[in-house]
């Protein structure tokens, strides 16, 4: 693997040290509370790390696509709800504005977002389209949007949402203000894990929004969007994998059992040994799809192949780093079990396992007849 350049080791080493500074002390607290930490978004943009691979001229730190997947691997293993916002924020809501928005559009919507100042939201997603977003029911008649979107990341605190609904029977991005006439939060998501983070169902009554890109192309742009977001929940569940190791490896060191310390037994050893090779085989898959994407090159299938491995790498050694802690592992006193819990849905969102492989298998087959 590519040795990482002085800007990202940079980069990945401010993130880590308020990541260990400012989110971990605070993680448990935020989880059991429930509670959305808005101040540390606004000092993550005076870091720079809400725009980190924005340009310049939009007031970003002007870094590349795998320094903002070092940032998110090293805030999701203090905090995975803390990562996801960061992660919906920037790769599907602020960086579709950079590839798909007018001049216009650009100089207005992404500096705000880029400074932290504002929050940006992703609205695909509908109770009856997921995985299937053709089937979406939101209409929009002359940019006026009616129909709703569910388990919209970051819904309750957003300032702007890249929003798709159907126009002439085709599904097209559009810009919504928070505030616009006929928008509405309707219901706060209550979920398994990711406490700290926003889950929203959103309305649109006759609700005015600006459209991104042509009449017709949202299909492309949420796509398009997804496959960069891939990349983006990929870094963050290697983050949360390598919390697990983390706080498994001291709890060998430290517990003892039998005369000694339980990390002189193999069974233990053997598990962090796979442990830590997996996570490093998922943080290469990582890496080698942050790269494409930022050299232009193809990279729908090695973004689908990191966050399918990265998901299920993260799923698993979690609930083995629980194993490792054994009883302690269970209780809330340790942070294992929040790491299980906010685990799982990195194999659900921004496409499920199932359409990831779906993905990979189209490119290794091509089109084949269904019928």
């Amino acid at each position: 693997m590519h040795e990482l350049t002085d800007e990202q080791q940079e980069v990945r080493a401010l993130a880590r040290r308020f990541a260990d500074e400012v989110v971990a002390p605070r993680a448990g607290e935020w989880d059991r509370e429930h509670r959305f930490p808005r101040e540390v978004f606004e000092q993550l943009g005076e870091l720079g790390l809400m725009g980190v691979c924005v340009p310049d001229r939009y007031a970003g730190a002007g870094a590349d696509y795998l320094s903002y997947a070092l940032v998110l691997e090293e805030l999701s293993r203090a905090d995975a709800g803390v990562g996801v916002t960061l992660a919906v924020h920037t790769g599907a809501g602020t960086l579709p504005i950079l590839t798909h928005g007018s001049e216009e559009q650009k100089d207005r919507y992404v500096p705000p977002l880029a400074q932290g100042h504002e929050l940006a939201a992703f609205a695909l997603t509908e109770s009856g389209s997921g995985s299937d977003a053709g089937a979406m029911l939101t209409r929009a008649d002359g940019g006026r949007i009616t129909g709703t979107k569910q388990w919209i990341t970051n819904g309750s605190y957003a300032h702007t949402f890249l929003v798709f609904a159907k126009e002439d029977g085709k599904p097209t991005g559009f810009l919504v203000r928070r505030g616009a006439e006929g928008f509405r939060v309707t219901r706060e998501e209550e979920k398994m894990g990711l406490n700290s983070s926003s889950t929203a169902d959103l309305a649109f009554e006759d609700t005015p929004g600006e459209r991104i890109g042509p009449p017709g192309g949202g299909m492309r742009i949420a796509l398009s969007t997804l496959d960069g977001g891939r990349i983006g929940i990929a870094a963050q569940a290697v983050g949360i994998a390598q919390a697990a190791l983390d706080v498994a490896t001291a709890y060998a060191r430290e517990r003892t059992a039998f005369g000694g310390p339980i990390g002189r037994f193999q069974a233990i050893q053997h598990k962090l040994a796979d442990m830590q090779t997996e996570i490093e085989a998922a943080r290469a898959l990582v890496w080698r799809a942050a790269r494409l994407k930022q050299a232009g090159r193809p990279h729908s299938v090695e973004g689908a192949q990191a966050k399918l491995f990265a998901s299920r790498v993260a799923r698993h050694w979690t609930g083995e780093a629980i194993q490792v802690l054994g009883g302690y592992g269970y209780t809330k006193e340790f942070p294992a079990e929040r790491y299980y819990r906010d685990a799982k849905v990195t194999e659900i969102y921004e496409g499920t396992s199932e359409i990831q492989r779906l993905v990979i298998a189209r490119a290794l087959l091509g089109a084949l007849d269904q019928g």
